[in-house]
């Protein structure tokens, strides 16, 4: 255990132990009882992936079990989005759990039994269609919190709102959705939480463990796009051209001086370019070439000089070699920063759930997440829940062979559902 989580378990409060132990066991034998129908639902997600903002029968089926349960559900927000409310047999705080539903332009390439061969049309492709970020695994988590609180609703001491969210891989070119269509079309509010919870598979730790980082976890995420733009000419004769194709080697080059000669060492930022594209026969040389990446980052005053940089230099190469340029500067989602004062709080309820030898301080992310749109109006706490079960292996997150393990799922139900009433019960006793 991290020295960080031993003087939290030593100095934080936390809900009174002997309530905490008969939340524990009835907590547990809700999970025994319900595991085989949440598998099956996992297993039936899985086979059947929905890409963001078309999740409709992933939405179907939520809702149908959110009511089966008894909670007031509401459905179409952000397209797909579901709520599910479940009011307490007892008054007290409001606190909001997350679920991601959508799943990614990704053929499957795992063992196993019950893979995804659903493909789809994504930018004009025929691609194959996977839940390769475990958001199939999200959802299933989800769904069985909601069956464990159902069957303890009158011991609950305050309200649980659940949000199962599309499009957390980002909407479809030229729709609005995620979390930031959520939040405007007011998923947090009547009732509005005090605090939301999520958590995230995650391919490099192994089921049985739980991994959080207290503060920023996961990155902004900006995407640009760059046309260059010179002159075409035939290949044998450079001279009359103003070459696109060596501009954009020059910028590629210049923009990594950004990270490497503008910024802090210490300040965390990534600037990748990830497609170059230009000309249509190997003897032009092309008018145009289209340059695209993103910009990772945690810092407001980073992300301006990025994109201040980025211009500066783009103005320069292609001004020196009788060019233009156009840039497209998208601020995406936001970095998730999690609560300290809340991830102080809860980390010893994921210690007592499932020992504290196996919650692991990890390090922040470049990676992004939209969870960061709700985390920026309440406080939140976002934790990873470890996949790759004792002789399997799972490629990394958005690879074809990216395999969680059902026996993940019942770890995270406990850890979910003992956060949702740890803080409950404590928020009641303050």
């Amino acid at each position: 255990m991290s020295r960080i989580l031993l003087a939290l378990c030593a100095v934080l409060p936390i809900a009174q132990p002997l309530r905490a132990q008969q939340f524990d066991r009835r907590i547990a034998e809700a999970v025994e009882r319900i595991l085989p129908q949440i598998v099956e639902i996992r297993h039936r997600i899985h086979q059947n992936p929905e890409l963001g903002n078309r999740e409709f029968e992933t939405a179907r089926l939520i809702a149908q079990h959110l009511r089966e349960l008894g909670f007031e559900v509401d459905t179409g927000i952000a397209h797909t989005g579901v709520v599910g409310v479940l009011r307490g047999g007892r008054p007290g705080p409001v606190v909001a759990v997350r679920a991601d539903m959508d799943a990614l332009p990704v053929t499957e390439a795992t063992d196993l039994p019950f893979l995804s061969v659903k493909r789809t049309i994504y930018l004009g492709q025929d691609v194959g269609v996977m839940h390769a970020c475990g958001h199939d695994v999200h959802v299933a988590v989800q769904l069985g919190v909601a069956s464990v609180l159902a069957s303890m609703q009158d011991a609950i001491r305050g309200t649980v709102k659940l949000i199962f969210q599309p499009a957390e891989e980002g909407p479809p070119e030229g729709e609005e959705g995620g979390a930031e269509l959520m939040v405007r079309e007011g998923v947090l509010a009547d009732p509005r939480p005090e605090v939301i919870f999520g958590l995230h598979t995650f391919a490099r730790m192994d089921v049985g463990t739980l991994g959080y980082t207290p503060g920023p976890a996961l990155a902004a995420v900006d995407h640009f796009r760059i046309d260059i733009k010179g002159r075409q000419a035939h290949g044998a004769s450079p001279h009359l051209s103003v070459d696109p194709v060596v501009m954009a080697s020059q910028v590629i080059m210049a923009l990594q001086t950004i990270r490497s000669r503008n910024l802090s060492p210490l300040e965390p930022s990534v600037v990748t370019v990830g497609i170059v594209r230009g000309g249509t026969r190997f003897n032009i040389i092309p008018a145009e070439v289209h340059l695209e990446g993103t910009v990772r980052t945690y810092s407001e005053e980073v992300r301006d000089i990025i994109e201040r940089r980025m211009r500066e230099i783009l103005a320069g190469i292609t001004a020196a070699a009788g060019g233009t340029f156009e840039l497209d500067y998208d601020r995406g989602t936001p970095a998730t920063i999690n609560d300290r004062a809340l991830t102080a709080r809860m980390v010893p309820t994921l210690a007592r759930i499932v020992g504290a030898g196996n919650v692991r301080e990890i390090e922040p992310t470049m990676g992004g997440e939209d969870f960061a749109y709700f985390a920026n109006e309440i406080p939140g706490f976002y934790f990873r829940l470890g996949q790759v079960a004792p002789g399997t292996t799972s490629g990394d997150h958005h690879t074809p062979t990216y395999r969680a393990d059902d026996s993940m799922i019942p770890i995270g139900i406990r850890a979910m559902a003992g956060l949702v009433l740890d803080y409950l019960s404590s928020g009641v006793d303050r």
